[in-house]
């Protein structure tokens, strides 16, 4: 999709480094991560947890390995999955040192929270071993205390120092394949650390609100707090921390970016909060649609209308819409052109079904192209 002037956005331009296979930073698209919230040596458990992750289309999947039984079961783990493992380690810099030989391609740790220089360049050891990259993590909730009593309280400055002072950390130990987050609860707290940190820095950046909330009210302040970030070019991978399901924190990721515009996957359903004027339940039908299409990955639009005051405008910019008619028959636009219309009780079985087939099409253009230009 192409944006027009007044939608573009400027990405700021960041170095790259990679995630095991998975580039994080310069011209990359930016990634969408999650966090597994099974106990780790429940191999089956999180193995499974991953792969719904996945399927919901995560980049890049974080795994907690707060012990040594958590990083040795990490070893299978990074075997079975598809996307590239991150380990989150807090305090025992062991635990990165056994999760770096098991596989993990990132290793998320607090270079202050790990002991002297000499165990961070001890990690750093074992990264530049494995290929490993780390990412820094700094949360407003668990500042260094000499900065509480610098500045009183958690605030972007000592974030952001915080953040700097890690940073030193690594680059004195000669290792650069670092990005960094500065994350707090406080969604005003959070983006100013971050355009803070953006000018002081050239490494790519993890955007997230921590301790966001459950579903609703976590993703409506994570959209505002990492969505203005995004919308002045800011983040080159993102988590939105619910209190929901890993996999949900993948789709609400998803469609921060396809509402800026920055990342398509899936359907991009159109649809009216329904009124008095519906011809069809709306909200029932978008449920039903939005949860039986979950397995799209392919890009593509959707409108879902319930009348035909504003349905026919909105149904010729999408590549399938449905607005209400009279009588229990409704309207299908293909392609923004008037094609037929379907009754009510075959209506969500044959939208799905046309979905489904545009989908099949474009893979197959999308097929045809690349062997063509690989002729």
């Amino acid at each position: 999709m192409s944006l027009r002037p007044w939608r573009d956005i400027t990405r700021r331009q960041s170095r790259q480094i990679m995630v095991g296979n998975v580039p994080v930073g310069g011209d990359a698209p930016i990634t969408v991560q999650t966090m597994t919230n099974t106990p780790t040596p429940d191999i089956r458990a999180t193995v499974d947890q991953i792969r719904r992750c996945e399927e919901a289309g995560a980049d890049i999947i974080r795994v907690s390995c707060p012990d040594e039984e958590s990083s040795a079961a990490l070893r299978q783990i990074t075997r079975a999955a598809r996307v590239p493992i991150v380990a989150d380690i807090h305090f025992h810099y062991k635990r990165a040192l056994e999760a770096a030989d098991n596989g993990a391609a990132c290793l998320r740790i607090n270079p202050g929270n790990i002991g002297s220089a000499a165990r961070v360049a001890e990690v750093v050891r074992a990264a530049k071993a494995n290929g490993c990259s780390i990412r820094i993590g700094v949360n407003a909730g668990s500042l260094e205390k000499d900065l509480l009593e610098k500045y009183g309280e958690p605030c972007p400055e000592a974030l952001v120092e915080s953040a700097l002072d890690h940073i030193k950390l690594l680059q004195d130990a000669d290792f650069h394949e670092y990005k960094v987050a500065v994350k707090a609860s406080d969604l005003f707290l959070a983006v100013a650390a971050y355009q803070q940190l953006a000018e002081a820095v050239d490494c790519p950046l993890h955007l997230g609100i921590t301790e966001a909330g459950g579903l609703i009210g976590g993703t409506v302040k994570s959209a505002i707090g990492i969505g203005s970030l995004l919308w002045f070019g800011i983040g080159d991978t993102i988590r939105v921390s619910l209190s929901a399901e890993p996999e949900e924190e993948v789709r609400v990721g998803y469609e921060m970016l396809k509402a800026l515009g920055i990342r398509t996957r899936g359907v991009r359903v159109v649809s009216c909060p329904s009124c008095a004027r519906q011809g069809f339940d709306v909200i029932r039908t978008v449920e039903a649609l939005e949860s039986r299409l979950q397995h799209i990955s392919t890009p593509i639009s959707l409108s879902v209308l319930g009348c035909v005051v504003n349905g026919p405008g909105e149904a010729r910019e999408t590549d399938i819409g449905v607005t209400g008619g009279g009588n229990g028959k409704h309207m299908i636009y293909l392609s923004g052109v008037t094609d037929h219309t379907i009754g009510d009780e075959a209506m969500i079985d044959h939208v799905v079904k046309l979905v489904e087939a545009k989908a099949a099409e474009i893979e197959a253009a999308s097929a045809a192209a690349t062997a063509q230009a690989a002729e």
